[in-house]
């Protein structure tokens, strides 16, 4: 395991006080962003039974459907609930992005589909970038989430609270600054736009990078039908929401509208693997 800390408020709400299990599987906006990654990635996965590093995987969510699909699938975690959850899902251990204990060139895929979120300093992000390359093998996917930098703008219209002075305050911050304290609510956290999410990933070595809204342009709609009082949001309003994502994708300018961005990768083959290569941007 690395001596490296996460921040203890990170550590605090996702080991005693929030089951991220429950909010993908549970939460209307939530099932929507469980259903667009698993749509996401598996158009780029190469073929079952490639090896996949589920790096900041949580308890398991996302590898449970990897290993269904029949793909050979190792978790790394540092919340230790979290890793004793997703044993019984898959091959799991107490690690951290910024140090992983694998070996080089061992996995056809490395997700980072949580790390990027509760990094702050743009250091550690480049050494959680940096370590998914050392492990993926040359050619290798390396897919990356990250909460879209405008996310909370529209979760908290969804609440009725947004006109609020603490809440108008907080929202603030984040827009201003990209970081949320962690103070009450949610926890520490790193709010990237998509072009900088894709900076990133070039600047990281990675070729042929591409940015998806995970949730697309609607979800918040679909989560107002969900909060504010009502029967909550019907089946058709979710199908809707989800074309509306699919729709979205061809056009870069809808990408802040989502809740949720996905960054996905390659690494350079042979003796270009230590380059800096330019990948797409929009």
């Amino acid at each position: 395991m690395s001596n490296l800390e996460l921040a203890p408020s990170v550590m605090r709400f996702y080991g005693e006080t929030v089951n991220e299990d429950d909010r993908l599987r549970s939460s209307a906006d939530g099932r929507m962003e469980l259903a667009r990654t698993r749509e996401l990635l598996r158009r780029f996965l190469p073929p079952a039974p490639a090896r996949v590093l589920d790096v900041g995987g949580g308890t398991g969510v996302h590898a449970e459907w990897l290993v269904k699909d029949g793909y050979d699938v190792k978790l790394v975690d540092p919340v230790p609930r979290h890793v004793e959850i997703a044993s019984g899902v898959c091959s799991a251990v107490v690690g951290d992005a910024r140090d992983l204990s694998e070996p080089d060139d061992s996995f056809e895929v490395v997700q980072l589909l949580g790390p990027l979120y509760h990094l702050p300093a743009p250091e550690d992000r480049r050494a959680a970038l940096a370590e998914a390359q050392r492990v993926v093998k040359p050619g290798g996917l390396v897919a990356a989430a990250a909460i879209n930098r405008y996310a909370s703008l529209f979760e908290h219209v969804t609440y009725a609270h947004l006109h609020t002075e603490r809440i108008r305050e907080s929202v603030s911050g984040i827009l201003e600054t990209a970081v949320y304290d962690g103070v009450r609510g949610f926890t520490l956290s790193y709010f990237h736009r998509a072009e900088e999410l894709v900076a990133e990933l070039v600047e990281s070595g990675l070729t042929d990078v591409q940015v998806f809204g995970i949730e697309g342009p609607a979800w918040s709609l679909v989560k107002t039908a969900e909060q504010q009082p009502g029967d909550g949001p019907t089946d058709e309003l979710i199908s809707s929401a989800m074309e509306a994502a699919r729709m979205a994708e061809p056009y870069p300018e809808l990408l802040a509208a989502s809740s949720h961005l996905l960054a996905v990768g390659r690494t350079p083959m042979g003796n270009d693997r230590c380059k800096q290569n330019g990948g797409q941007q929009f």
